[in-house]
């Protein structure tokens, strides 16, 4: 299946280089057809515990890529694969607009392949040349779109963060490979469990920072919220739903796959990190009026949530409860697969409202459940997943991760109670204000009356892309009333030890037990809770239905207008805007925003008769005023005066080589 895959993805981006202008839409169902025969692999791997697959590409005698298929591995595989099948489904309608059909469709699978052998490495080499493909694939698609200089913009602040931190991961393997003597990771782990506590910290202060960028941990997550409303809305759905998530999984190999993960202060770091992105990035969500904007910010949030799960199985790992660090493991991956399916759903909803209405701002939008019902019901349905409420999948995780951190409270040391239960204080906060944000981006943008023309004659999605989204949705429902669909995928993973949920760790998982997972109550470390995700979906099918009845539905109905305080006609102008909704925890959380205001008042007759007045307030951007721009000025000044050795002189220069040579002799004598 994986070879057919294989063959089915070259066979689409050939396709596009030499089939017809008309049929090129069609050749996304070749890239479908191929993710879903790699999900198929992917996930029989990981249910039956097959060994895993390998095989290398030998480029020198001295060079070999090598790629193998291990439980990890395979899990993001089929995450990515099963993105991918219905994100191509949504393309095939999507990108009928497009400006630069051929090169966007060779892209896109190139991009969707790079992501994949990114996951498959076994090797330093074949990591770096596929994480560079994955990056340059992907900056070309954020700026082919379109010509304008704010989209030129966010590419190059992309390409900037994302080679520095490549630069950092590269510095991370050298440094592991002059202390092991190999590229493989393997060998690297074998080869550093004996070295000492300080190297093996270099190695994962320089690997958090550079996987770190690509996950858009807070402060390096500055280039999210403008790559993303840059980029198509399928390609977005990848960036956030897989490829940030590769950041994600270059943290779990590299800290708990080749390190060991047993240094206490890791797990401290990381979950500091996550929970400071997790707050951070639903606050400034909360304040964007870009509908993109707000979904690239809530993928801060959630991968803080990720990495709060990882940071406290560190922790537990550093302390010996392997148990307990096997359940936060569990609920951080996860919460990776649940996050990668409600937020793709949540981006191609965004895409179909800026096809239908024409525009990503929320205060132009208004009434589109009546006029793109299909989006909107959809768009609800991963409103509702992100936001963690049941009985969809990012309730399951998140109630796992509060688990986890709760349970911090066993660890011997104080500072290793106390950090875990503040994280889950973060995490409960993080959930109160992403409902909050959810409710306006929902209510703001779906309901009301159209706060423009372009709304007013918004039209619904075409099949493909209602179809792709309502698949995402019902995968939503599905995975968070059977968690154990998600468990027994996990089951294989190193250090993911799910005994406690009566979830094996090695051989087969029959789909009787995933039943039986999905049917019944599961506990939670020997009983310290609890947990029945169906027993919840049919309590809240229950109270539906007899509210359903109660309020005589089916019966007579009689419409009339709606109560409007005496006033002849409601306007949209009387409705909350996005801005006032967000008007009191803009003040709330004052020091966090440091917000700005701008009042201009022209007169009629100063100061009695106004004419007119211009209100407008923002918030100040911290971490790009504060630590970006200075850093920035301080470079550029440095490289004026460096221009100054670039005299054109070519007596200079040769100058310049023999003092070159001078100091090398000096240093090797």
């Amino acid at each position: 299946m994986f070879s057919a895959g294989l063959v089915m993805l070259a066979a689409g981006m050939l396709s596009f280089a030499a089939a017809p202008r008309k049929s090129l839409n069609y050749l996304y169902l070749l890239y479908a057809a191929a993710a879903a025969a790699a999900a198929f692999y992917a996930a029989r791997a990981l249910y039956t515990g097959a060994p895993a697959g390998a095989f290398s590409l030998v480029i020198s005698p001295v060079l070999t890529m090598g790629f193998r298929g291990g439980p990890l591995q395979m899990f993001f595989l089929f995450a990515l694969s099963v993105l991918s099948a219905f994100v191509s489904l949504y393309s095939v309608a999507y990108m009928r607009g497009s400006q630069t059909p051929r090169a966007h469709g060779v892209l896109y699978g190139l991009f969707i392949a790079s992501m994949g052998a990114v996951f498959l490495s076994s090797d330093a080499l074949s990591f770096l040349v596929s994480w560079e493909a994955m990056s340059l694939v992907s900056y070309f698609l954020v700026v082919s779109e379109t010509e304008s200089p704010g989209a030129r913009k966010a590419g190059l602040t992309y390409a900037t963060m994302t080679h520095v931190g490549t630069a950092f991961i590269i510095a991370a393997f050298m440094l592991a490979f002059s202390a092991t003597g190999t590229l493989d990771f393997s060998g690297m782990a074998a080869g550093l469990a004996g070295k000492s506590v300080a190297l093996k910290s270099a190695i994962f202060v320089l690997a958090f920072i550079g996987f770190g960028t690509k996950a858009g941990v807070v402060p390096l997550h500055i280039w999210l919220p403008r790559a993303h409303p840059a980029a198509p809305s399928n390609v977005s759905a990848l960036m956030s739903g897989v490829m940030i998530k590769a950041g994600i999984y270059g943290i779990v190999l590299v800290c708990l796959g080749i390190l060991g993960g047993n240094v206490a202060w890791w797990g401290v770091a990381v979950l500091v990190a996550g929970g400071l992105s997790s707050v951070l990035g639903v606050l400034y969500a909360l304040m964007e009026h870009d509908l993109k904007r707000l979904l690239a910010y809530h993928s801060v949030e959630n991968i803080g949530i990720i990495l709060m799960g990882i940071g406290a199985a560190i922790l537990f790992y550093s302390f010996g409860q392997t148990a307990f660090a096997g359940l936060a493991l569990a609920a951080a991956l996860y919460h990776t697969l649940n996050h990668a399916i409600f937020k793709s759903l949540l981006f191609l909803g965004a895409g179909s409202v800026a096809n239908g209405a024409h525009t990503k701002n929320m205060e132009e939008m208004g009434g589109l459940m009546k006029r793109m019902p299909a989006t909107g019901l959809f768009f609800l349905a991963g409103s509702v997943a992100i936001c963690a409420l049941p009985p969809f999948n990012g309730f399951v995780s998140e109630w796992l991760t509060f688990q986890a951190l709760l349970l911090g409270s066993t660890m011997p040391l104080a500072y290793s109670k106390i950090i875990p239960l503040m994280g889950a204080a973060a995490l409960a906060l993080t959930g109160a204000l992403a409902a909050a944000c959810f409710v306006k981006a929902v209510g703001v943008s779906f309901l009301g009356l159209p706060r423009s023309r372009q709304a007013g004659a918004a039209k619904e999605a075409a099949l493909p892309m209602t179809a792709a989204m309502g698949a995402l949705a019902a995968l939503c429902l599905l995975l968070g009333i059977a968690p154990g669909i998600v468990l027994a995928l996990i089951k294989g993973i190193p250090f993911a030890g799910l005994s406690q949920m009566g979830i094996g760790n090695t051989g087969p998982v029959s789909i009787a037990g995933i039943v039986r997972g999905a049917a019944l109550p599961f506990p939670i470390a020997g009983g310290f809770s609890s947990f029945w995700p169906a027993g919840i979906f049919m309590v809240l099918l229950a109270g539906s239905a007899l509210m359903l009845v109660l309020t005589g539905a089916g019966g007579r109905k009689t419409c009339g207008p709606a109560w409007d305080c005496g006033i002849r006609e409601l306007t949209p102008r009387m409705q909350y805007t996005a801005t006032a909704f967000t008007k009191p925890l803009r003040i709330i959380f004052k020091t966090v925003y440091m917000p700005r205001k701008e009042l201009r008042m022209s007169y009629r007759l100063k100061p009695f008769f106004v004419r007119g007045l211009a209100y407008h307030s923002d918030i100040t951007p911290f971490f790009e005023k504060y630590i970006y721009e200075p850093f920035i000025s301080l470079v550029g000044k440095a490289a004026m005066r460096t221009r100054n050795l670039q005299s054109g002189s070519l007596n200079l220069y040769l100058g310049y080589i023999m003092l070159t040579l001078i100091a090398l002799l000096l240093i090797w004598a």
